[in-house]
């Protein structure tokens, strides 16, 4: 039987939509870490930051205007599990050519752990399949936040931790 009837045939049709109820005129530009964590901070659940770590995405386009701010997981109160196929699929689906990743310390700790350095080493690695920039990891606290740019560590992730 080399003919297959249609009604055998069952697939599920994927589709891509990205809508932005924001002109690209009006998209706030993020040009340094301080303009990235104002946004994130006023954006964040003020009951989650002290509670329990998130980690969240900045989406950019090629100007470094914001597309989008998006969750991409929720874990407990010292540690997140971030699933590399939901960050990249938020990005791809934002059209999004860089992006700035962060996270919360509940603790209000703005020190990068090791295990965050490893997770940001293997999105940076991962990032340059998609043609996609990471720009910075920013740690968010009720406090202030740290800057792996301004810290000089997104450049010397190949260097022991």
């Amino acid at each position: 039987m080399s003919h297959l009837r249609a009604d055998f045939l069952r697939v599920a049709e994927v589709e891509l939509v990205y809508k932005s109820q924001v002109k690209p005129s009006e998209r706030m530009k993020i040009t340094t870490s301080n303009d990235a964590f104002k946004l994130l901070y006023d954006t964040w659940d003020d009951g989650k930051l002290e509670l329990q770590e998130q980690f969240r995405v900045l989406l950019l386009d090629r100007k470094n205007s914001c597309l989008g701010v998006s969750t991409i997981a929720t874990g407990g109160i010292s540690e997140c599990m971030v699933d590399a196929k939901i960050l990249f699929a938020t990005a791809l689906k934002a059209r999004a050519s860089g992006i700035i990743l962060s996270h919360n310390h509940p603790s209000g700790n703005k020190q990068f752990s090791d295990s965050d350095l490893k997770l940001t080493k293997k999105f940076v690695e991962a990032a340059k399949l998609f043609d996609i920039s990471i720009l910075d990891h920013i740690v968010v606290t009720q406090d202030g936040y740290a800057s792996m740019a301004d810290e000089g560590r997104l450049k010397n992730l190949d260097c022991p931790f």
